[in-house]
């Protein structure tokens, strides 16, 4: 192998693999609603109760961020706002004096 050269672990890629897997059949099945009929799908309340625990389960994996990265978060959202906000005023003055120098600027009479 070449010194300059890395692969990535088999292993960590396989475990992220297995614990999406894990989480979302874990979710699935955690389903204790009625089943509707013979092919084993939950009913009307049993899928309503899956997806709120799932919407559970999902929301205690969120991370709140602290007080810093939140600021800088803030930050960085602002000024992509200010440069987008730049861009379009720019094209704006253009196409307008484009439009008013293909035309004209409707002063003139008939």
């Amino acid at each position: 192998m070449r010194a300059g050269c890395r692969i990535a672990d088999p292993g960590t890629l396989f475990q992220s693999k297995m614990n999406e897997v894990m989480v979302t059949d874990t979710a699935a099945g955690s389903s204790k609603g009625r089943t509707s009929g013979k092919d084993g799908k939950p009913g009307f309340f049993g899928g309503i109760v899956l997806f709120v625990r799932q919407v559970i389960a999902e929301l205690k994996k969120v991370v709140t961020p602290t007080r810093q990265e939140l600021i800088r978060y803030t930050i960085v959202v602002m000024a992509f706002v200010l440069v987008m906000m730049a861009i379009v005023t720019v094209l704006d003055f253009a196409f307008g004096a484009g439009a008013t120098w293909v035309f004209g600027d409707g002063s003139a009479g008939s």
